[in-house]
């Protein structure tokens, strides 16, 4: 539990910073607009192509330990989406940002960090086989649903409307560009390559200040029923559905299945403000799922921590 504390904390503290300089107006709104566009349209595309571009994707995957973690994912966002949608009457844009919010875990902050902290860091190759593809699945799923549900046309119409919203996300342009690096095996020129990394260094730090101004604004007004099903999707289903897979199909390693469900049980990522942000979908919620899910952690990532051993 120390560990785990140790961990989480220094985000809280950078969340809380941001919060009260907006609450002590030393930060404007408008402060905090700027701060989050750098943050999604720069510092994080930026974050993801270095680290895509120089993953060996060989390493460590494995079909069912992608399975046992990316089928929770989509459950989790199709139950987000459509618990939004069919028992709390949120509308359709805000239901995709919601379910969106279930599906995105915090796999780099808080997953690697705390598998380091609870298994070491040699333990971490399929760590980082999830990582290769989590902004990839996510963002594609979250994106080609939120288009459709926004368009008015169907057929070709519809699949030029994805394609294009798909390849002009900042996001999607990072990664796209760090696959092509990896895949090609072209050496990014060192001048560059030091440009991309003073920029992807502000990337966690400026999303989670920015992030602390935002749930300023956003309080979490008549939103409870809606945060605690997120938290629960986020917390209790994903890790459950990847520790039931990974135990029934076999064939994975005790240092996969830790992994996957480690992984899994981690609270809501910064990505998923950004992805509501984004939309201007549903961000009170996502914002403060993000809060009291990371708090959540503490306590439910121990126990998942307990159970796979």
């Amino acid at each position: 539990m120390g560990d785990i504390l140790t961990i989480v904390m220094p985000v809280f503290l950078v969340v809380a910073a941001g919060y009260a300089a907006v609450w002590a107006k030393l930060f404007s709104d408008a402060a905090v607009d700027g701060l989050m566009a750098f943050a999604q349209k720069f510092a994080i595309p930026c974050l993801l192509f270095a680290a895509i571009s120089t993953l060996d994707l060989g390493r460590d995957f494995d079909l069912g330990l992608m399975l046992s973690y990316y089928s929770g994912s989509i459950i989790c966002f199709f139950a987000g989406l459509f618990g939004a949608r069919l028992i709390f009457g949120r509308p359709w844009e805000d239901s995709v940002a919601i379910g969106f919010c279930a599906l995105f875990a915090n796999s780099v902050l808080l997953g690697l960090a705390v598998g380091e902290r609870a298994y070491g860091i040699d333990s971490l190759g399929p760590n980082y086989a999830i990582i290769a593809l989590h902004a990839p699945v996510c963002y594609i799923l979250g994106i080609v649903t939120m288009e459709i549900v926004r368009a008015q046309t169907g057929g070709v119409a519809l699949i030029r409307t994805v394609t294009r919203a798909i390849f002009r996300n900042a996001l999607m342009i990072g990664i796209g560009l760090g696959f092509a690096v990896n895949l090609s095996g072209i050496a990014v020129p060192a001048i560059l390559d030091e440009a991309v990394a003073l920029i992807m260094r502000a990337a966690l730090p400026a999303a989670l200040f920015g992030l602390g101004g935002v749930l300023y604004r956003y309080k979490p007004e008549g939103d409870a029923g809606v945060i605690a099903m997120i938290c629960g999707i986020s917390l209790v289903l994903h890790p459950t559905i990847a520790w039931s897979l990974g135990k029934t199909m076999g064939g994975l390693s005790q240092e996969e299945l830790r992994a996957a469900v480690v992984t899994a049980a981690m609270a809501p990522g910064v990505n998923t403000y950004i992805f509501a942000d984004m939309y201007g979908a549903a961000r009170r919620v996502v914002a403060s799922s993000i809060l009291i899910g990371t708090g959540l952690t503490v306590i439910t990532g121990s126990a998942w921590i307990l159970l796979v051993g």
